[in-house]
């Protein structure tokens, strides 16, 4: 799944995981980039079975997509929840965020259109892959796209222990986001 507002890289890391047979889920401006740069990829609302809705503030906060990144697949019931409802399991979000202190702060917008550079669907399921780093590779910045692609080349399954320092890397990409917004 990605998800990104930072597009760079976007296409080389793209380009690798469907060279390794890995089907991509996106949303919106990700998406058009992706198919321009002729990479097959999935529209989300394919699984959600609805488009952005509210103006765009509502794209990704669906309980597929979630169901999907949250599931720990060692527990029968989670995944009898996913078949419950037809979703799909994400093995990689790859999300960064609506840049808020660029787009509002140093921009000098008013309050109501600053808070339309503050981005929730994308921490919350950046957070969700980093809570289920077990199961999931949270990639929250395009710095981490090629740690992905050697450690994927060498290992094709990402250890643990680079899943946890994946993870750790969200958590501290979120907070440094939410003290912007604060």
């Amino acid at each position: 799944l990605i998800s990104v507002w930072d597009k760079t890289d976007i296409i080389e890391l793209s380009s690798f995981l469907i060279e390794k047979n890995i089907e991509i889920f996106s949303t919106g401006g990700t998406m058009k980039i992706l198919i321009d740069a002729n990479i097959k990829v999935t529209n989300i609302s394919d699984i959600t079975k609805t488009g952005a809705l509210m103006d765009g503030r509502v794209k990704t906060l669906h309980p597929k997509v979630f169901w999907g990144i949250l599931a720990d697949r060692r527990k029968k019931s989670h995944l009898k929840d996913l078949e419950s409802i037809d979703a799909t399991l994400f093995d990689l979000v790859v999300v960064n965020f609506y840049p808020f202190e660029e787009q509002a702060v140093e921009n000098n917008l008013n309050l109501d259109e600053a808070i339309e550079y503050i981005d929730i669907g994308g921490p919350s399921m950046i957070r969700a892959a980093a809570k289920n780093f077990n199961h999931v590779v949270p990639l929250a910045a395009p710095e981490l796209y090629n740690d992905f692609m050697d450690t994927f080349n060498r290992e094709v399954t990402i250890p643990i222990k680079t899943r946890k320092l994946f993870a750790s890397k969200v958590f501290k990409i979120t907070s440094e986001y939410e003290m912007e917004i604060y």
